[in-house]
Parts: C-alpha cells; structure tokens; sequence
C-alpha cells in the first residue's frame, strides 16, 4: 500500500489554520504570527509534510532551476566547473538541472528536451549551439549564457578566455625563444575554441615572418594528441616547437615524443599546452601551458546569467577574461620570462 504524501490542505486542517498560513508559514521573509507558524510547524511534522518547491515556483512563472548543457563531463576541467558553478548558483537561491551530450551531437538536439522542463535560463559548456537555437532561446524568454563558447552571428551571451590573445602570446614567447619551425596540435575543428587560438596563434606567427606554419588536426583527448604529434614529427621538416589546443593534447604530444621517437623535451622540441589542468604540474610532464581564468569566468557567466534573467530587454553580452602563461619545463622561453605572482 503505497501512502499518500501530505499536502498543505492536510497540514491546515490538523491546524486549524487556512492554506495561506500554511503557504505563508514556508515562504521565507512572509509575514505569520508566532502562535500560527508553530501550530503549523507542528502539524507538517506530524504529517511528514514538506513543501513543493517546484509547483510553488511554477505558480510565480519560474522554477528557480538553471539547464547546464556540458559534454565530455568526464574531462579533468569540467568537473570543476560543474561543482563550481553549480555551487554559486544554490548561493543565489537557484538549483541546477544537468544535461550531459555524446561527444559528437550538438545541443540543438537536446533543446525540445531541455525547454520542456522550464529551466529559467541556461549555460552551455563544451558544447555547440546554431545561431537559429539562440534565437528560439530568446523568442522563448529563456537566457543562454555561453562559457568557454561562442557562436558567431548568434543572439547569445557568452564568456570566454581570450583565446585569439592567448594563441598570440604563446607566438610571441616561442619566436622569441628563439623557435623557427613552428607547428598546431588543433581541437574540434568545429569549436569556437580550436578557431580562435589557431587563430591567434598563426595570425601572430605570420606577422612576425613565419609563414609556414604546420597543423595537424586532432581533439582535446591524449590519444589525438599522441597521433597527431606523430605526424608533425615524421615530416622532412619537423617542428621545434608544438602548441596545442588542449593540455590533454599536449601531454599525448609529450609522450610520443619523447617514449616513440626519443625526442628530448625542451632540449630539442618545445611543447605548450591551454587549460592548466592538475597533470600539467605533475612533475612527469611539468608542462608550460595557457592557464584560464576559470574561477573569474564562473563568477561572470553566473553573474550575466542572474542579469540576463532579472533584466531580460538587456541585449547580449560578450565578456572576453585573458589567460596565463605558466611556465614550467616543457618548453624553452625567452630569457628572464618569469610566472605571474598568485592571486
């Protein structure tokens, strides 16, 4: 026999108070007198009765709940993010639904699931979204905050490192160092963030007199980096100096080089990774790499999203935090190049 859950019509009748006082009684900062509030209090512990969070919310046309749309979850970066964010959400009274995509779909195909549960607003991470799924997020009222993304032409908020800067950066240290044969491990090629540090990174090369730059495509995994360093390093002209887009890359890059073709890091070949993940520091690797500024970009695409949802006629916002260059051992640097102070 199954029993039936309590509702506040049973807790006001063992009362002996209206519903509103019942209702009244859970809502923080409402008004109820003290003698009614533990008559109340009394009866819902009697009756084992807890309040609906979700019908009390859908009755004020929102449910407090903010969609997280992320892939590759089991990546060393974002289930940091994911404890984070959610983290600061519940300090600001909100609770958060995670959508988790297979590597290769889009999160288009998870909308129609997604909407249905009547999230107030969402954030999208490792994950690509279409322009046209933007603009039926803002016909339909709900905010998108895109982090770590950005999708061109698209009427989306969006908080990024400054890839193309920091894809710029890593140019101008290796040539500096004294680098000439340079060469890109790339993401997804259909990522905002392989384009833009590819970008920024041959952009700069080019300006500075390098023209031939080698790439090799590949994703933000070991194995992809392993292979496609492989394949940099058995042309005619192989590179002195790798930059890849992700540090899982980079460590695959690391180890082919130096176990397969007994290559010596920095000595003969320099390696720059992006993310800063705990292994770049593991004394195996010591890996120079792009740290983001991760904890700043959580603190701003939460922060536009709450804006974005209090305040709705704002247009979109575009936040660009820059990265770092942390240097360790696998790369060799211009002389001098010393870390950033902590913060």
């Amino acid at each position: 026999m199954i029993n039936k859950r309590a509702t506040s019509i049973d807790v006001a009748k063992l009362a002996g108070v209206s519903q509103s006082t019942v209702s009244r009684t859970f809502t923080p900062g409402a008004t109820v007198s003290e003698s009614a509030r533990q008559k109340v209090l009394a009866a819902a512990d009697e009756l084992g009765y807890q309040p609906n969070a979700i019908a009390r919310s859908l009755s004020k046309q929102h449910t407090n709940i903010v969609g997280i749309i992320m892939g590759r979850i089991t990546s060393p970066f974002h289930p940091y993010v994911l404890e984070k964010v959610i983290k600061e959400l519940q300090g600001a009274g909100k609770q958060a639904l995670l959508f988790s995509t297979p590597p290769e779909s889009k999160v288009d195909d998870l909308f129609e699931l997604v909407l249905q549960y009547q999230v107030d607003a969402l954030l999208v991470t490792s994950a690509t979204m279409s322009p046209e799924m933007a603009d039926v997020c803002a016909r339909n009222g709900t905010p998108v905050v895109l982090f770590n993304r950005n999708v061109l032409g698209a009427n989306v908020n969006a908080v990024c490192c400054d890839n193309v800067e920091a894809g710029r950066l890593v140019a101008n240290v290796l040539v500096d160092a004294g680098h000439r044969k340079l060469a890109f491990i790339e993401g997804k090629a259909n990522r905002s963030t392989t384009r833009d540090r590819k970008k920024g990174f041959i952009d700069r090369l080019q300006e500075r007199g390098h023209v031939d730059v080698a790439a090799e495509g590949g994703d933000h995994t070991y194995e992809a980096g392993f292979t496609a360093a492989l394949k940099l390093l058995d042309r005619d002209d192989p590179p002195d100096a790798i930059f890849c887009a992700s540090d899982n890359a980079a460590l695959g890059a690391m180890d082919a080089a130096r176990h397969e073709l007994g290559i010596r890091i920095p000595d003969e070949l320099s390696i720059v990774g992006f993310g800063d993940i705990s292994a770049a520091a593991w004394s195996s690797y010591s890996l120079t790499t792009i740290r983001m500024p991760v904890n700043r970009m959580i603190d701003a695409a939460v922060e536009v999203l709450l804006n974005q949802q209090n305040e709705p006629a704002n247009g979109p916002v575009f936040k660009l935090i820059p990265g770092t260059l942390i240097a360790r051992n696998s790369a060799r640097l211009p002389d001098g190049f010393t870390n950033p102070a902590p913060m």
